[in-house]
């Protein structure tokens, strides 16, 4: 009788001691939701004053005089368009056209902006594509500058919007030859864009810059090495999350693998990353370059950029490599000094 009793209260107190790790672990999940994806919060990250400790935070830009020069032309040139997402999220975004002479008719470049950022964010890729003769459209994702939306998706909400601004483009110019590029959360996006069946063939090309390989990944590798949570507490909570994520924002973490959405991939990509990238694991260029199912896939690491800082760190290698891709692939005139355009694989 008294062994019964002692393996009756052992197993209550498993069964509380159980209730409890799984409560503190939803209640951790709910506080990473709020945090991370929902900038209405008053948890959220976007309300955070905490300083940026970053790597990139503290790179030289040695590109600053470019920077300051694409800002100050986003915006003398930049007017504002419209569209409402398929869920009724409005959305804004910012077009500028080409800036060169005789331009190329029917050409657009898309630039995607990252997690907390904004379109002016991508001044000085829109200001590259236009001087090769681009209409440029920097839309702003849900959540972002004057885009609305409750949400964040960390690129599986996010294509969708990509894909309406895509037929949007498309509607108005059935000729239309489209160049996707994005950095960070913007490469993901354009990454499962890319891969997506619905892609419009007006598409021709995408350039991802230290875009992660899925966002299960991005998150395991940002609880383990930002904030040395162990993995047998990461990876349940970050489960949670993906179904909180599916029962309030209508999507989870699976619809975020860019590896998946890549082996999907047709078109022609480029993909980049920093060699000391401490947000986005470098390891994700060669893991989604070999997912890519692409005939046309090029690859190219910066030795010693940070987070989004390859341009910046070295920009004559980085703007040779985009250049050289872009040309080739939508038939321009080949830059002086530029040779081996595409790595075929």
């Amino acid at each position: 009788m008294v062994q019964r009793s002692k393996a009756r209260t052992l197993a209550v107190g498993l069964f509380c001691g159980g209730l409890a790790v799984a409560g503190s672990l939803y209640a951790a999940a709910d506080y990473l939701f709020r945090f991370v994806l929902e900038p209405g919060s008053k948890r959220s990250l976007f309300k955070s004053n905490r300083p940026n400790t970053t790597l990139a935070a503290r790179q030289p830009h040695h590109d600053a005089k470019e920077e300051a020069e694409a800002a100050r032309w986003f915006d003398n040139a930049k007017r504002p368009v419209a569209l409402k997402a398929s869920d009724g999220t409005q959305l804004h975004g910012w077009m500028l056209d080409p800036d060169c002479a005789n331009p190329p008719h029917h050409l657009y470049a898309i630039c995607c902006h990252g997690f907390s950022g904004e379109p002016k964010e991508m001044a000085k890729y829109a200001h590259r594509f236009a001087g090769l003769g681009f209409t440029v459209l920097t839309p702003a994702n849900r959540c972002h500058e004057l885009s609305n939306g409750k949400y964040i998706g960390m690129g599986a909400l996010e294509h969708r919007d990509l894909l309406q601004w895509i037929e949007t483009i498309v509607a108005n110019d059935p000729k239309a030859q489209i160049l996707l590029d994005g950095n960070s959360m913007g490469a993901a996006t354009v990454m499962l864009t890319a891969g997506d069946p619905n892609l419009p063939k007006n598409v021709k090309a995408a350039i991802a810059d230290c875009g992660y390989t899925s966002l299960e990944d991005q998150f395991l590798y940002s609880a383990r090495h930002l904030y040395h949570a162990p993995a047998f507490l990461a990876h349940p909570a970050i489960d949670i999350m993906s179904s909180i994520a599916r029962r309030r924002a209508g999507y989870d973490f699976n619809e975020a693998s860019c590896v998946e959405a890549l082996r999907h991939t047709t078109i022609p990509m480029l993909f980049i990353h920093g060699s000391a990238d401490d947000f986005v694991n470098p390891a994700s260029l060669d893991r989604n370059f070999r997912a890519c199912a692409s005939p046309i896939k090029q690859k190219l690491m910066i030795p010693g950029a940070a987070h989004a800082m390859s341009a910046s760190t070295d920009p004559k290698r980085y703007w040779k490599t985009v250049t050289a891709f872009v040309s080739e692939i939508f038939h321009l005139t080949r830059p002086k000094g530029v040779s081996g355009y595409i790595v075929f694989n």
